[in-house]
């Protein structure tokens, strides 16, 4: 049987660092039940207003509970994150951050908004949107090699704040072991998001997560790889999606067209301002890359799922 060992919760760290010293150190089969601040660590909470976007002090964005070091990991290993149990907190936030996300100079003005998650199956984005809540952590990684003093918000090959929403519960995520220990950390919770996180956040929240670590010795990944446990979007599938697409010679800038066409058909067709689409784009349309061998010219969608919309 598995030991289970509680993540004490007042110990986080900011960046990634080279040499850390593990707050806790397991065997592999083992489990770690963390309990996760906030992206904002608590900076915001439920009453927060826009003006509070102004006082953020960044040095305390992105508080990782970690590092759990394996007993035995070394350089060439690959490191098992199997999500057992995610529970999202009662309370979450998105905003628009200026000079972040995908359409910094369409959306330059600050604006943030705060959720109840309390009732544990939807965000109420408002009167007729309920999108499901579908937790992950935004960040998982073991210690990237040589890191010192390094952000946590951009990913690496060793994994980190990939933002990547098919890790929910069920799912095994593999990570290449690039320090001695692994030195696992996380953080970063979303009680839902779409591929793309285009805003630059998702429903940022508190977060309870069960996770257990199994070390493959001698396997080598060159970067994070994952298994689901079944279809991706099974919340979204009944009512079909509706897409908007970008088209040209540079992948980055078909996604801005893309998604400045879903703001468009967000605002013209569902009553919501701008700047709520662009939110409501980060919390629920996928970006895909639907072509990208003919002939330098590239096709990205974004694909609403229509399921999200109640009736009035």
């Amino acid at each position: 049987m598995a030991n289970t060992h509680r993540f004490p919760e007042d110990r986080v760290h900011y960046t990634w660092d080279k040499d850390p010293q593990p707050v806790l150190t397991i065997d592999s089969g083992d489990q770690v039940d963390f309990s996760t601040r906030e992206v904002a660590d608590d900076q915001f909470n439920k009453d927060s207003k826009t003006e509070d976007i102004a006082t953020l002090d960044w040095a305390k964005v992105y508080p990782l509970a970690g590092p759990v070091e394996i007993r035995g990991a070394e350089p060439g290993d690959t490191l098992e994150v199997e999500i057992l149990d995610l529970k999202p907190g009662s309370w979450g936030w998105m905003a628009i951050l200026p000079g972040l996300g995908l359409l910094p100079e369409e959306f330059p003005d600050a604006y943030l908004r705060t959720f109840d998650l309390s009732d544990g199956e939807s965000i109420h984005f408002n009167d007729y949107i309920k999108v499901p809540i579908t937790p992950f952590l935004g960040t998982m990684g073991v210690g990237p090699a040589n890191a010192e003093g390094q952000a946590i918000m951009p990913p690496g090959t060793f994994g980190g704040n990939m933002d990547t929403r098919q890790l929910t519960v069920g799912t095994k995520l593999y990570l290449p072991v690039q320090v001695a220990g692994a030195m696992f950390s996380c953080g970063d919770a979303h009680a839902a998001q779409g591929d793309g996180e285009v805003c630059v956040t998702a429903l940022e929240c508190p977060m309870h997560a069960l996770l257990k670590f199994r070390l493959i010795k001698g396997k080598s990944i060159p970067a994070p790889q994952f298994q689901t446990a079944g279809a991706l979007t099974p919340k979204v599938d009944h009512k079909g999606f509706y897409g908007t697409t970008g088209v040209g010679p540079d992948l980055m800038e078909a996604a801005r067209d893309a998604i400045r066409a879903m703001v468009d058909h967000l605002s013209e067709n569902y009553e919501l301002e701008p700047k709520d689409a662009y939110l409501l784009s980060s919390l629920c349309v996928d970006l895909k890359i639907s072509e990208i061998v003919d002939a330098g010219q590239y096709v990205v969608s974004a694909l609403l799922p229509l399921a999200v919309f109640q009736e009035k």
